[in-house]
């Protein structure tokens, strides 16, 4: 499996480049997400790209939006390249670069909160409780194992860092930081959305551990759904037939990079900082394969990828 190209610069006024994506500006009510093949793990981006990458995060986002309308509001008007030439013309001599990674979206004004949804204790969270019996310094019952399930599903935000880890933060803090009617807002469609995803996911044989949204409100004043959702980074998906709860699960996510780095790390070949060590060509197709696998397992279809 061949690396992609680095990605090709737009004739529109770049708002950011993160540690996978670019925002661009088409105008004052519309932005262009376009998701390259960068990958990151442990905060440092590596400098192997992971094929297809790019596109099953943009179409994993686009196909779960597509089942949540009527629910939600969200902020996708286009993930289809000759839709967003239709619309931006300007793009038309790009939209190589444009299929299967890009999204023309409503803008918003992003509102600066993770919003978290635990159905299972995992990651940070399982962190915090084994050393401290506590979630975001809110006590939670004695004795729980990791990867336990939470009933109800636990609404668990952190803040938006720019650099290094997010936060856990208690609600009451989002409710300070934002107000109590937009907190309690965000929280309640938190949990529809998760609710929807979890059920959709049941019968393909997926749970989804965790996820966290973004939410921005639109200069209408509507709060809508943004950046990418229910995705292989933004998710914990596990397969359901594995699941044995008492310790870490397989995941349908970048684990084989995780696994390699922890293994140069141990080994004293990296210090855990920028710049990364050097990705084996076989830890660079293992994570491309594992994002193919979750995109096809979702959405019932292989990620068509004549095109890319």
């Amino acid at each position: 499996m061949m690396a992609t190209a680095p990605a090709e610069r737009l004739p529109l006024p770049l708002l950011r480049s993160g540690k996978v994506r670019e925002v661009y500006e088409v105008d004052a009510d519309r932005l262009l997400l376009v998701a390259s093949d960068r990958v990151s793990a442990f905060d440092v981006v590596m400098r192997e790209r992971v094929p297809y990458k790019g596109a099953v995060l943009t179409q994993i986002t686009a196909w779960w939006l597509r089942q949540l309308g009527g629910l939600v509001a969200h902020h996708m008007l286009a993930a289809d390249a000759d839709a967003i030439v239709a619309a931006v013309p300007v793009l038309a001599p790009h939209r190589a670069a444009l299929v299967g990674r890009a999204m023309l979206c409503t803008r918003t004004e992003v509102f600066p909160i993770e919003c978290v949804v635990r159905g299972y204790l995992s990651g940070s969270a399982w962190k915090e409780y084994r050393l401290r019996g506590t979630l975001a310094g809110e006590a939670m019952p004695i004795g729980l194992r990791e990867s336990d399930r939470f009933d109800p599903p636990r609404f668990s935000p952190a803040t938006k860092a720019e650099s290094g880890h997010d936060e856990n933060i208690p609600v009451a803090e989002v409710a300070r930081r934002l107000g109590p009617a937009v907190a309690s807002e965000l929280e309640r469609l938190s949990r529809l959305v998760y609710a929807r995803g979890r059920d959709l996911a049941v019968p393909r044989g997926i749970i989804i551990a965790d996820t966290k949204f973004e939410f921005g409100r639109d200069r209408a004043g509507v709060i809508r759904l943004i950046d990418e959702v229910l995705t292989p980074d933004s998710s914990r998906f596990w397969p359901a037939d594995r699941y044995a709860p008492g310790g870490p699960q397989p995941s349908f996510d970048k684990q084989p990079l995780r696994d390699y780095l922890e293994g140069e790390r141990r080994a004293g070949r990296w210090n855990g900082e920028a710049p990364p060590p050097a990705l084996p060509a076989a830890v660079v197709d293992a994570t491309s394969a594992r994002y193919l696998d979750a995109f096809a397992r979702i959405t019932g279809a292989p990620l068509p990828i004549t095109d890319l």
